[in-house]
Order: structure tokens, then C-alpha cells, then sequence
């Protein structure tokens, strides 16, 4: 797994758990890019292969893609893989889809949120002690928008990131390991929609989130829960690059590019955080995942 990063951070590892391919891109991309440029060993699991996921480019909207949309969902991810630096494993899971109608129908048989908690977290906790990760982040019990493997992927990266130190659960599964902080992605916090909204606004341009904005109700008490803010606008152009390579479901304009990336640097350089559980003395507010961590054994 290890690509023997050099650097002021080496030896540190970081353990990102998401749901889809792309997923690690639009969700916290520009830090993790930033702490393998600083020597950081940065590691993604993807749950599922994305196979339902929708066609969101138009120019990608064929039937030769349709029809081989599995092997093009893994050919994307690899490219963005290669262009963050990191090392990646799949857990094998079946893309649940995002189900719509009213009522909601069924999720498909065998899917990723239909398989049980103990065996979907399984694959999991293995990665965790072969990996062995200082930080593991994942998403908060939302799944940071109601996706059924996004909530799937919070409910087994918990499970596993408690289950992985316990020397009596999956014992068959090597040797214990108990990452030292666990995080939550607050990548599409309100404020910072807000901040990006208004000043696009102020510089004369046409805001991409008014909509979104006004059907977003005020939460004060959720908005409170970020306690690390990192700062990597620097390598928001990284963070692009990866997103890009994700062709079927980024469409280069559409609204993911909609903001100057110098008005971005300018307004918000940060990505956002939660800090959930630390084994190690910790201060909010951070602005480093690995805060109190001073040794990397």
C-alpha cells in the first residue's frame, strides 16, 4: 500500500473512507494533496464501484459509456488517484444507487446499504490494521447528503474505526490498530456556501448556489460542529485536476467550476472538518488533522 513518501510529515498516515469513485475528490481533495505534498501516506477506501451513479456530463451521456460504466468509473478513479498521490482499495461493494419516487421504491438486492453492518465493515477494519492510519475521516451520520452508501459508508467507517483496536472483534482480520483521531467531512458547510455565494455577487457574477441557498434552512448548531479548518487553497488546482478526471460525472461547466478558483483561495482557503473522537490531547479549533499527534510509530 505504502508509497514511502519523504517529506516533513513522513510516516504519518491518512485513512480517507468514502462512498463512490469521485467521492475523494469533491470531498476534501485540495488537503489531502496538500499532506502528500508534505510527505503525508494518504490512503482512500472507495466502498462501492459507482455503477448507478448517473451520467452528470452531458458530453459523456453515450451508450458505448453506459455500457461499460464500471471499467470507466475505475479507469477515472485510477487517473485520480495518480493525480493526488495517493494509494487506493476498493471495498467491492454494489452501488445502491440514489433511489426517487414517492414513496421511495426499494433499493436493489445485495446492494452496498442493504448488506449488514458487522459484514460491511469487515473489509474495513483488515485495511485498517494493514494500513495502519493515524487519522481515518469519513462522512457525518447524514452522509453529508442523504445518499444510502454515503450513510452506509459513515455507519461502517465507525464501526470499523472502534471495531479495528479491539483485539476480541475480527480477530481473523491481523493485528489490532487504534487510529488516534477520527474526523467528519463538513465539505458543503452553509457558511462557506454563503461566503463563496456573496462574493461572487459582490464582484458582479452570476452565483451558482442562490437556489440552493434559498431552500437551505439555517442550522446554527450544525454549522457550530466544525472544529478544524485546513488550510490548502494552494492546491485547490490539484483538487481540480482530480475532480476533472472523474469525466462521467464532472462536467468542466457546470457549477463545480462556476467560482474562481483565486476567488475561492481569497474567500474560503480552507477545507472543514469535525473532530469526533481523539486518543490524543486535542484543542478546538484545529487547523491540522494530525494536531497532538507528535509521534508517528
Amino acid at each position: 500500500m505504502s508509497q514511502h513518501p519523504s517529506g516533513p510529515r513522513a510516516g504519518f498516515r491518512l485513512m480517507h473512507v468514502h462512498a463512490h469513485p469521485d467521492d475523494e475528490s469533491s470531498k476534501g481533495a485540495a488537503s489531502t494533496a496538500r499532506y502528500v505534498a508534505e510527505g503525508v501516506d494518504v490512503h482512500v477506501v472507495t466502498c462501492t464501484g459507482g455503477e448507478r451513479g448517473s451520467i452528470l456530463n452531458p458530453k459523456m451521456d453515450r451508450p458505448d459509456i453506459l455500457e461499460n460504466i464500471s471499467e470507466i468509473r475505475r479507469q477515472e478513479m485510477e487517473r485520480a488517484r495518480d493525480i493526488l498521490g495517493i494509494t487506493q482499495d476498493w471495498l467491492g461493494f454494489v452501488d445502491s444507487g440514489w433511489p426517487e419516487g414517492d414513496p421511495l421504491p426499494p433499493l436493489p438486492e445485495g446492494c452496498f446499504a442493504q448488506v449488514p453492518l458487522e459484514e460491511a465493515a469487515a473489509p474495513l477494519v483488515r485495511l485498517i490494521r494493514q494500513f495502519r492510519p493515524h487519522v481515518l475521516t469519513t462522512y457525518d451520520e447524514r452522509g453529508g447528503y442523504p445518499h444510502p452508501d454515503h450513510i452506509k459508508c459513515h455507519e461502517i467507517s465507525v464501526e470499523a474505526f472502534h471495531a479495528a483496536a479491539d483485539p476480541e472483534r475480527y480477530p481473523e482480520l491481523g493485528q489490532p490498530w487504534q487510529a488516534q483521531k477520527l474526523y467528519y467531512h463538513h465539505s458543503f458547510n452553509r457558511p462557506k456556501t454563503l461566503a463563496l455565494h456573496q462574493a461572487m455577487l459582490d464582484h458582479g457574477l452570476e452565483s451558482p448556489y442562490a437556489e440552493r441557498l434559498e431552500k437551505w434552512e439555517p442550522e446554527p448548531e450544525w454549522d457550530a460542529r466544525i472544529t478544524t479548518r485546513v488550510p490548502c487553497g494552494e492546491y485547490f488546482g490539484v483538487r481540480d485536476q482530480a475532480l476533472l478526471a472523474h469525466a462521467t460525472q464532472i462536467d468542466p461547466d457546470g457549477s463545480w467550476f462556476a467560482i474562481p478558483r483565486e476567488l475561492q483561495e481569497k474567500v474560503w482557503p480552507t477545507e472543514d472538518y469535525e473532530l469526533v473522537v481523539s486518543h490524543v490531547p486535542s484543542q478546538v479549533p484545529e487547523d491540522d488533522l494530525f494536531a497532538g499527534i507528535v509521534d508517528p510509530a
